[in-house]
């Protein structure tokens, strides 16, 4: 009974969200990088363009779709979603690697955006650290999600306030259900994926997630608003510490109970993620 409410309680907030609209085309497309990796994306709506970046092992319609955040984004904007290399559809030219930020770039400039808001979760954030660096001129506002800029002075890091301990019960389901996916996006059966998941998972290339953008980035400078929003389980204060001492215009958005996984995975997904991405993008549309 009580996992069937919260199914209810999901599925009517993705309803909320604006999922079944008459005029909505969600369109697949793929373009190529210049060093030969297709890669494919998915557009939604009209509007100020807003580029949605999933996390390390997810995908566009996983990360973004599943729980209703491209559809209530995709009321007021033209919603961008892509399956970074290595990952859904794309080309995998490193089967378990990860997303690369040029190819954000070279996806913008296929389609003529000249400026747009950019959200990412987990590596989707950090590749949006890396593009702070690397284009900010193009950027409406930057969004983390299960993510963001780490003190990398070890004396400041030593201010950082501990972060609370503990873990959302369901961060384990979760992520065997991310797993399966995994491995139906390359090429395995339900029956196979199922059985994978079922081992312990494999560990990270080593090096995914350094923050090559940290030491470069200079957020002082950076002048567009950004947003972090974390989960209470997943260190919010060491991934924002910096942000909050350094950015001009900087939101925390912090999500009681959640792990890294429940933040942002459909069931589990609380209202306040997509109520406050919603809120922030539209509060800060070029008027």
């Amino acid at each position: 009974m009580g996992r069937t409410k919260l199914l209810l309680g999901a599925l009517a907030l993705v309803l909320s969200a604006g999922h079944l609209y008459a005029d909505d085309v969600k369109t697949d497309a793929f373009f190529t990088t210049k060093d030969g990796v297709k890669i494919h994306y998915v557009t939604l709506g009209k509007g100020t363009p807003i580029v949605l970046i999933h996390g390390y092992t997810g995908n566009a319609d996983g990360n973004w779709f599943r729980n209703g955040v491209a559809q209530a984004l995709a009321k007021n904007h033209q919603v961008i979603a892509l399956d970074c290399r290595n990952h859904g559809k794309s080309d995998k030219p490193q089967p378990g690697g990860p997303g690369k930020a040029d190819d954000v770039v070279e996806l913008i400039d296929h389609l003529k955006i000249q400026k747009a808001h950019f959200h990412g979760y987990s590596m989707g954030g950090m590749i949006v650290g890396q593009l702070m660096a690397k284009i900010p001129d193009r950027f409406i506002s930057a969004g983390f999600g299960g993510s963001g800029i780490a003190e990398v002075d070890p004396e400041m890091r030593a201010k950082v306030p501990v972060d609370k301990k503990g873990r959302d019960p369901k961060e384990d389901e979760v992520s065997r259900q991310l797993r399966i996916r995994r491995a139906m996006d390359n090429g395995a059966t339900r029956e196979e994926a199922e059985k994978q998941a079922s081992a312990p998972p494999p560990a990270r290339p080593a090096g995914l997630f350094a923050r090559p953008a940290g030491p470069k980035l200079d957020l002082t400078t950076i002048t567009f608003p950004v947003i972090a929003i974390n989960g209470e389980f997943d260190g919010p204060n060491a991934k924002t510490h910096r942000m909050q001492r350094e950015l001009k215009n900087f939101k925390s958005v912090v999500l009681p109970g959640k792990s890294h996984l429940t933040a942002i995975a459909f069931p589990y997904m609380p209202k306040e993620y997509l109520e406050s991405v919603v809120t922030f993008i539209d509060a800060n549309d070029p008027k």
